[in-house]
Parts: structure tokens; C-alpha cells; sequence
């Protein structure tokens, strides 16, 4: 779980057309309240612009929560989204509110929505249409009102295909897609992450910013990075690691 909104706007550093677009679209469909899908390789910043919608929605004020599907069991991710009810489980000697609820009034952002197994689905389908839930042992139903942001790194469109993902919920989800590009295919931004990521990690660490020269610069353009910006700012935070060890 983490509480993405900090209370000041987020950044997304970028010159490249396409990039730019898909910010606007964002400006454009943030205030609509519509469910949103974003889908990307890994590192290409999908939690970023999640918090990007948030900042832009009606919801701003309200609370901005974060789960990765993947990092749960089944069990596990129920009780994390729906909380449970006293007396539920051994041990549960009170009741437990889930994300779902927590997020009341805000926007909840469901990472690898394609892990979460299809029974898990079906819950999720249920409360987007219903409105409501009940908690794990619970025997009321509790309203909900939030906004819904999955993000993928998988082609969503074959996971329901191959009947892996379900299309009802796919078509729930899917009122706006935003697709990020990988790194590889912006490399005019290239040169503006790392003089970001530089400035950034030297003032965390509580240096003086250092230099990229020319030749830093055009190896960092002409790698693939696989890892995305992620991977970007990994290199230039262990640059600035070793150069003030030095």
C-alpha cells in the first residue's frame, strides 16, 4: 500500500510530441471521472501519470491509494481492497476497513491489474457496477465512491483473448487508455531526465549538482534502456553515489 498524493503537483518531465499528447489528453479526461487504463512496459513512469490524473480530477482533495496486484495471493488482495469484518479471521478482534473504502471521495490505483486472478475480477467487476461492497465476513453493504486507475504492462487485449482477463471488466476499466511509450522511442528526453534525476539525487544526498558531459550524454541516447526511465534514473543515481564517494 502506498499514499501517492504528497500535496504538490506532480512532475512529468518531458519535450516529446507524443508524450505531450497524451498529457493533454490526461488535462482533458482527469476532470470526467471516468475509469482510466494505463498500459506500458515496466519503468516507463504508468504510476506517474496515474498521480498526474489524480492531480487534475475533481477527486484531488481526496485520498490517492496504491495497490500492486501482483505482490498479493488472493486471499491476501481481498482483504487489502475489501477489509474485513470483526471476527472474520482468527485474531481479527476488529473490523478493518479495505482500499476500496479508504479511498472514498479519491482515486485508487490498482498496478498489474492483469495478476489478479479471475475470481478477484469478478469481486472488482461487482463493485464498479453495484457501487457498494461487503466486507470479507461482513453481513452490510458499504457504498463506495471512488475512481478506479488500472495499469498494465501486458497487452490487456490478448490476456482477455486467451480468456485470462475478463472482458467485462476489460470494457469497465477501459473508458480511456493511455499508452506510454518506452524510453527507447523518446530519446529527445533523454538528456532532460538525466539533468533532472542529477539535480535530484545530488541534493538528496546533499552534494553540489555535478556535470554530464557531451559524451555521457550521447552513450546514455544511443542505449535502448530496457528498464525505461526508471532504469535512467537508477544509472544516474548510482553516478551520483559514486561520485561522492569519490
Amino acid at each position: 500500500l502506498k499514499r501517492l498524493r504528497e500535496g504538490s503537483q506532480v512532475k512529468i518531465v518531458t519535450k516529446d510530441p507524443q508524450m505531450l499528447r497524451i498529457l493533454e489528453t490526461t488535462r482533458q479526461i482527469a476532470p470526467t471521472d471516468c475509469n482510466v487504463l494505463i498500459s506500458g512496459e515496466s519503468g516507463t513512469g504508468k504510476e506517474l501519470l496515474a498521480r498526474y490524473v489524480h492531480e487534475f480530477s475533481k477527486r484531488n482533495q481526496g485520498p490517492l491509494l496504491a495497490v500492486n496486484c501482483g505482490s498479493f495471493n488472493e486471499e491476501l488482495l481481498t482483504n487489502e481492497l475489501f477489509g474485513h469484518a470483526k471476527g472474520a479471521y482468527t485474531r481479527a478482534d476488529a473490523g478493518k476497513p479495505g482500499l476500496i473504502e479508504l479511498a472514498k471521495g479519491g482515486t485508487l490505483f490498482l498496478d498489474e491489474i492483469t495478476e489478479m486472478s479471475t475470481n478477484m475480477q469478478a469481486k472488482l467487476l461487482r463493485v464498479i457496477q453495484e457501487r457498494q461492497l461487503m466486507r470479507v465476513g461482513g453481513t452490510t453493504t458499504i457504498k463506495v465512491d471512488l475512481r478506479i486507475i488500472a495499469a498494465t504492462n501486458r497487452n490487456l487485449q490478448e490476456a482477455v483473448q486467451s480468456h485470462q482477463f475478463r472482458k467485462d471488466l476489460y470494457y469497465r476499466l477501459n473508458v480511456v487508455l493511455l499508452e506510454l511509450p518506452p524510453l527507447a522511442s523518446r530519446r529527445g528526453d533523454i538528456p532532460l531526465l538525466a539533468h533532472f534525476f542529477l539535480e535530484k539525487h545530488a541534493h538528496l544526498m546533499g552534494r553540489d549538482v555535478p556535470t554530464l558531459s557531451k559524451e555521457v550524454i550521447d552513450i546514455l541516447k544511443d542505449y535502448d534502456f530496457p528498464g525505461n526511465v526508471r532504469e535512467l534514473e537508477n544509472i544516474i543515481e548510482r553516478g551520483v553515489a559514486l561520485a561522492s564517494e569519490g
